[in-house]
């Protein structure tokens, strides 16, 4: 095999005469087709969620999630990758009530249960298009023509079957923990939204206390 020679070496042109090449020659949908038979290894990605602008962060996590489908392909498997839409999170429904002007007591009054999770499907899905061109640029190989999204009920479906098969299996067990919750919103706070900014504030709460002899 001969490979090009580079003597003026320009990374960014290298990336993308590649990235045409694979594109031109449906290199990726070929590194599973052409595998039909083999042993499956099948990829799920954790989901990013699209209401906000992927980071260099998420170059980082999708370039080590990206080696081993690729070496797994190598190993002779077919790897089908499937990619992902984490569309579920109390973020999404703090922004949407902050751009529309509502709190949660607004939902069904001011604006009806369906118009709200409309809102929020569109929210979520907004950055879409910035996150399709990354994945590509960066030589992600995913499907990202069908890819399972959080807030469909067959995904919700799926997850409740998968636990009732874990339930039966006798692996689910009661336990106890201490849960941070948000009385404003009504729910728990996961530790990804605890570390969002603004969640903790200095707040001067004047507090009068009175006492009574029973």
């Amino acid at each position: 095999m001969k490979f090009t020679e580079y003597k003026g070496l320009d990374l960014s042109k290298v990336g993308e005469e590649t990235l045409q090449f694979w594109k031109a020659r449906d290199i990726f949908e070929k590194s599973i087709t052409t595998r039909e038979g083999q042993e499956s290894y099948v990829f799920y990605e954790g989901p990013p969620s699209a209401n906000g602008m992927p980071g260099i962060h998420h170059v980082i996590s999708r370039t080590i999630k990206d080696l081993f489908p690729r070496y797994k392909t190598m190993k002779g498997f077919q790897v089908k990758r499937k990619a992902g839409w984490d569309t579920h999170g109390l973020p999404i429904e703090l922004g949407v009530e902050k751009e529309l002007g509502i709190t949660k007591e607004d939902i069904g009054v001011k604006i009806s249960v369906e118009e709200y999770n409309e809102a929020c499907k569109k929210a979520v899905m907004r950055y879409t298009d910035a996150w399709n061109d990354l994945t590509e640029k960066m030589g992600y190989w995913v499907d990202m023509d069908d890819p399972y999204i959080t807030y469909k009920p067959k995904y919700m479906e799926t997850v409740w079957w998968l636990l009732k098969q874990i339930y039966d299996k006798g692996l689910i067990y009661k336990g106890y923990t201490i849960q941070p919750y948000s009385p404003k919103a009504g729910t728990g706070l996961s530790s990804h939204e605890l570390n969002m900014p603004g969640t903790y504030q200095d707040i001067t709460d004047t507090t009068v206390t009175a006492q009574f002899k029973i």
